[in-house]
């Protein structure tokens, strides 16, 4: 069984809109198939990648796998709490070969508690980095979203983790790969500190990832998107164009501020962003 996916074609070189459209064609049952694969290797372990079971890879495809394990896990009673935004840091880009952001939902039982430990057995291929997490007070909804609408809808920020995992034996995914995989996520930790949008500078702010005592990995608030900001407004208009819009209470993890690194057992990790504060996190 197929259905067809409308994608806008943009003219070579000048990126505006045509009125011509591209239809592709997606076998729904191979989508089902797939999404059932990976729901699998959260307890089985990696898998090969699900990208090789069809012919034509579009982000569309990926989606269209990720939306039907949605499905299947609000179904089944998981809670929906907001957002990932990924694939924000040129960095990470370059680490995972793509050239767009992607996202994926977060579920209430994937939030642990700040300086938590988690068993690194619990998750398949780990790996973290740091975020700036914000909590929305208002409903993102109309189609139109501009900066302001965003900045007014945003009621705290806050510094976080995000423990990506892959379903992908080697993290040797393509982009439709990791949009079927949730955005490859994981777990995510919002640390104490929380600030309104005005009260720290969200594009100069320094990010420091440490293992112990180990300068892991550096950035900045302008290593996502110029603007995390800006981050999230791409996703709320992401959101409203496939039927999933931001609301209140929503938590946005808005992407990373540098590289993304491997974890260890008993390895304790910091994120600290220079004007929010700190986030923690320990395996074992």
């Amino acid at each position: 069984m197929e259905y067809a996916v409308l994608t806008t074609l943009l003219l070579p070189g000048i990126g505006l809109k045509s009125d011509f459209k591209i239809v592709a064609m997606i076998d729904t049952t191979k989508v089902a198939i797939a999404a059932e694969l990976l729901r699998d290797a959260y307890h089985k372990g990696p898998i090969g990648k699900v990208s090789e079971l069809f012919c034509e890879l579009t982000p569309e495809l990926g989606y269209a796998i990720q939306e039907h394990n949605s499905k299947y896990w609000i179904e089944c009673g998981r809670k929906l709490i907001g957002r990932k935004i990924g694939l924000t840091s040129a960095a990470v880009q370059n680490q995972m070969q793509v050239d767009q952001p992607d996202f994926g939902l977060l579920f209430s039982d994937m939030m642990v508690d700040d300086s938590s430990t988690v068993p690194i057995d619990s998750l398949c291929q780990p790996r973290i980095e740091a975020e700036i997490a914000f909590l929305l007070r208002h409903d993102l909804l109309a189609k139109d979203i501009s900066l302001k609408n965003v900045l007014d809808a945003i009621e705290v920020a806050a510094p976080a983790l995000e423990i990506v995992d892959s379903r992908i034996a080697g993290w040797d995914i393509s982009l439709v790969d990791t949009i079927a995989d949730n955005a490859s996520s994981g777990l995510f930790v919002v640390g104490p500190g929380r600030k309104r949008v005005s009260d720290f500078d969200r594009f100069g702010c320094k990010m420091l990832l440490w293992g112990d005592s180990t300068l892991c990995s550096t950035g900045s608030g302008q290593a996502c998107l110029g603007d995390p900001v800006a981050a999230v407004m791409w996703l709320a208009k992401k959101m409203i164009e496939v039927g999933r819009p931001l609301h209140a209470g929503d938590w946005v993890l808005s992407g990373a501020l540098g590289p993304m690194i491997s974890v260890e057992a008993n390895i304790s990790y910091r994120a600290e962003i220079e004007g929010l504060g700190s986030a923690c996190l320990k395996f074992c």
